[in-house]
Order: C-alpha cells, then structure tokens, then sequence
C-alpha cells in the first residue's frame, strides 16, 4: 500500500498568518499573578509623634470677642453695632497684630445674608486673623 503525497492534483494546505496569542496572554497572566504576590502591602497610616501627658494651662484665658451677624446684615463687635467696613476691618487688624491674639466668635444670624458672612470671614482671613471659630450653629443642627 502506497502513500499519496499529494502528485495527483490536492492542493497543500495553506500557510497560517495570524499569531497564536494563548502562549502569550498566559505568560502576562503569569507576570501579572507574581507582580501582585511580589509588591509589599501598603499600610495607609500617618506615624505621629504626639506629646505624652498633658498640656499646660494657659498662663491667662484667651480673650474672646462675639462677632454677631443679624438677618439686615449689620456687624456687631461685642454687641457694638459696627458702622461699616472699614471700621471692622481696623477692629480686626487691631486684633491681628495683638500680642495674644483674641479668640473670633463668629455668630451669624440664621437669616444672614450668605455675604455679609462671608466679607466678615474673607477680611478677617485677609487681615491675618488666625483664631476664628463659627460659635451657635449647634442651632441650625438637625
């Protein structure tokens, strides 16, 4: 018995063009499985050194001064109407370069007007006013 190779008219069969990608997805899969296995776990903690005991009394208690905002928009400096901006904002540098600087309450009115607030905490910041705390709001919690 005789073997056909082929003579008698049967084409070849024809040449594969594309690349076999198996080989190659699991050689990245492999790469991929020992990238993760290899990098070291990353701890999201912030390592603080804090002071142990406890603080100091301060030598004196801060001085606090109340700035009101009523629902008209008019200033109030301890429950002193102030006449208009420049007269705060000379109360605030005042209170700025100060040897111990005051404590800035600010109490706005629950129908203030979100400007007026908001020229109050901007010339404060402006005029480097650093402690300033919003005092009242527990008020509008819910």
């Amino acid at each position: 018995m005789a073997m056909n190779l082929g003579s008698d008219g049967e084409r070849e069969p024809e040449v594969m063009m594309d690349i076999n990608t198996t080989p190659l997805i699991d050689v990245m899969l492999v790469l991929i499985i020992m990238l993760i296995i290899t990098i070291p776990v990353q701890l999201h903690a912030v390592n603080l050194n804090l002071p142990q005991g406890k603080a100091p009394p301060p030598e004196q208690p801060p001085v606090v001064v109340t700035v009101k905002i009523n629902a008209d928009g008019s200033v109030l400096w301890n429950d002193v109407v102030v006449s208009d901006q420049a007269t705060l904002e000379a109360k605030l540098r005042q209170a700025a370069i100060e040897a111990i600087p005051p404590e800035l309450q600010l109490r706005p009115d629950g129908a203030a007007p979100y400007g007026a607030v908001a020229r109050v905490l901007a010339a404060a910041q402006r005029l480097g006013v650093t402690q300033i705390g919003m005092a009242g709001n527990e008020r509008f919690g819910s």
